[in-house]
């Protein structure tokens, strides 16, 4: 069956250009028109029900569906998302997927039912058949943080790898061997991306991550409570943790101390996605930190070009090192604060 890529590959158009003279957008020129049509005439090409969902008048309504709404960093890209959306003349409908697959597509469902003008996206996992509908019958859609390969929308994201290898060189300065990671659900694009960047910044410094000092957890605090008390556990536990997530993080502080041991002056600890507790926890945690911010205004951004009819880019920004007190840092060292929201990006490409 020809689905809306093939209809565009024969037209000569983009694929937003094939969705904007479905929905009967005015913004279209008399001659794409006309070679859309008839490239969806020569294919058979139909919209399915996912498509049919979307009306060809716009609401100036945006769907967002996140991870875990009492995740601070999805909760404070929410906020910006909001606030962009708002600025733009849009207002959003959120949904908490909770880290669940199957609410995130109960989510995007009801949203799709609701006429939404378009969809903003922090896919739970990368085998969503729902989401690669929507996105083949030209559902206005960006993915937001994570992404599902292969399905061709716009990608709005943080780059960590250069920032975990920062992070992997800091520990080794510091004199740390044995480092550790709590990992995110390997179905999830950051998951795997995080682990694969600290084992590969491991490596620089001949450095292995054997299987006892990987920890599989789900993004939650009490996964990162678990795996912590299993690395606590070894003959010859880590010397630092490294959590893959803000939430994870907690889960191994409260681990820690529940042994009545301390952070860091027998383990050192770490985590990806600074948060602005972390300033305030005893002792502050170094972290690495996302642009959250600007990472939802982007996707806002990419979103409503997409819908008002200009080409979307995908945006790649960078993350960073933001050091504290958590690794055995020296006294002397300046305490980071709560990064910026705002970061200039290291790559822009095309989608």
């Amino acid at each position: 069956m020809a689905g809306i890529k093939d209809v565009a590959t024969a037209a000569g158009v983009s694929v937003a250009t094939v969705s904007r003279v479905l929905n009967g957008h005015p913004s279209v020129s008399a001659g794409a028109r006309g070679r859309v049509l008839a490239a969806v005439e020569a294919l058979g090409y139909r919209p399915n029900a996912v498509a049919r969902s979307l009306r060809t008048d716009q609401t100036h309504t945006l769907g967002l569906v996140i991870s875990d709404v009492l995740n601070p960093y999805f909760t404070e890209l929410a906020r910006s998302v909001e606030e962009e959306a708002r600025a733009l003349g849009y207002s959003v409908i959120i949904g908490n997927a909770d880290e669940r697959p199957d609410l995130q597509d109960h989510h995007v469902r009801n949203l799709l039912d609701r006429r939404i003008d378009g969809l903003l996206v922090s896919p739970t996992d990368g085998g969503s058949p729902l989401m690669l509908e929507a996105a083949r019958a030209g559902t206005p859609m960006v993915f937001v943080d994570r992404w599902i390969p292969g399905v061709d929308v716009p990608v709005v994201r943080a780059d960590g790898r250069a920032a975990v290898r920062d992070l992997v060189a800091h520990l080794y300065g510091l004199g740390h061997r044995r480092l550790a990671i709590i990992a995110g659900p390997a179905a999830t694009t950051t998951g795997s991306e995080r682990v694969e960047a600290f084992r590969a910044a491991l490596a620089e410094h001949g450095l292995a991550l054997p299987d006892a000092y990987t920890g599989q957890g789900d993004f939650q605090a009490e996964s990162g409570r678990r795996v912590t008390e299993g690395f606590l556990d070894l003959p010859e536990p880590p010397e630092a943790i490294f959590a893959a997530d803000n939430l994870m993080a907690l889960g191994a502080l409260d681990a820690v101390r529940a042994r009545g041991l301390r952070v860091p002056d027998d383990v050192a600890l770490a985590a990806f996605d600074d948060i602005r507790w972390f300033v305030h926890t005893d002792p502050p945690v170094t972290a690495i930190a996302q642009p959250t911010g600007e990472l939802g205004r982007a996707a806002v951004r990419a979103l409503v070009d997409l819908i008002e009819g200009r080409d979307p880019r995908s945006v790649t920004l960078p993350a960073r090192l933001v050091v504290r007190r958590s690794c055995g840092e020296p006294p002397g060292l300046p305490l980071s604060p709560h990064p910026p929201q705002s970061l200039p990006p290291v790559q822009r490409s095309t989608s």
